[in-house]
């Protein structure tokens, strides 16, 4: 009997939007719906032979996956995965195999999390949960929202996201700017954006929207020093990963008004701590990583998870990732 852990099903709703009886009856699979404490997890993990685990949602230190003895498999949603050493785990002999939404139908407009970073744009420019609370604490118009029309958008980072940012920022009106360390003039013309660097994007930006892959590069990218060159009425989003925002100079910035707003999606740690700082900050709108969450994109995660481990069994793994 293969053991399969599927971590962090956090809506309940792995079970249902794949067919994981096509795997057959030497199989068991248990979903576990709510995060598992970091010193509880080779414990909880240790009798299971396979792990499907959902991006970043949990981390596998080298520690916690030494003690797996069992493991023969792990399935990542995406093909890469920040939270899980796949060289250690490849020297192993423990396969790694990932999704890339191959199988996913065409969908009109942009992808899910562009949608999450222009939720988080307009939140903040258009002063949504302050207003909100303010209202329901009896109180009517208590500041003046900013305007997208005539406001400049700058992008870090113009990839499969960032670029996928520009139409929605052209039909509110936006100027649109961008900057990344391997940005081509090529790449900015193709979407009509004009390249800047480091130090303009930080200077001209009315909204600073993140879109680069978390690396060592990457990491901490955005600290104090880029936080003060900022617009004090600039509003920073973040939806890629949280260190490449500083958060301890991102919490003082906020608390000082060095930047007006801030919304996010993604954090240091996940799911966010009660009593964590960034919960006390009014100029803040926070949603917990819902950047890929909806059905469709769950749907087509889990249902390229299933297939991934039923090529493993039939003796032919897919989409392995490189250590």
């Amino acid at each position: 009997m293969l053991q399969i852990a599927v971590l962090d099903d956090y809506q309940r709703m792995a079970r249902s939007l794949a067919d994981w009886r096509r795997l057959g009856d030497a199989v068991e699979v248990v979903f576990f719906h709510e995060p598992i404490a970091q010193p509880s997890l080779a414990g909880t993990l240790r009798d299971f032979d396979a792990l499907v685990v959902m991006r970043e949602r949990t981390f596998l230190s080298r520690g916690v996956l030494s003690e797996l003895d069992r493991l023969r498999l792990v399935v990542t949603t995406g093909m890469r995965n920040a939270a899980l050493d796949v060289a250690y785990l490849r020297a192993k002999g423990v396969v790694v195999s990932g999704t890339n939404g191959s199988s996913a139908p065409t969908l009109p407009g942009v992808p899910s999390p562009v949608e999450v970073a222009f939720a988080l744009i307009l939140a903040t420019t258009k002063r949504v949960v302050l207003e909100d609370r303010a209202l329901r604490d009896g109180h009517w118009q208590l500041g003046i929202p900013g305007r997208l029309g005539g406001a400049t958008l700058g992008l870090a980072g113009l990839g499969r996201l960032g670029s996928a940012m520009v139409a929605p920022a052209r039909a509110f009106g936006m100027e649109v700017i961008a900057w990344s360390e391997n940005l081509s003039v090529a790449r900015a013309d193709e979407f009509g954006v004009e390249p800047v660097s480091k130090a303009a994007l930080l200077q001209r930006s009315d909204v600073l929207s993140i879109h680069l892959v978390l690396s060592e590069r990457t990491r901490g990218l955005f600290g104090a020093a880029e936080l003060a060159a900022m617009k004090p009425s600039a509003v920073l989003v973040n939806t890629a990963r949280g260190p490449i925002v500083d958060e301890v100079a991102l919490i003082e910035a906020l608390r000082r008004k060095v930047i007006v707003a801030a919304g996010l999606d993604v954090y240091d740690t996940e799911p966010l701590p009660a009593g964590h700082p960034l919960l006390e900050l009014e100029n803040l709108v926070l949603l917990p990583h819902l950047g890929y969450v909806t059905e469709a994109d769950l749907k087509v995660m889990y249902q390229e998870a299933v297939e991934d481990i039923a090529a493993y069994l039939a003796g032919s793994p897919i989409r392995q990732l490189e250590g």
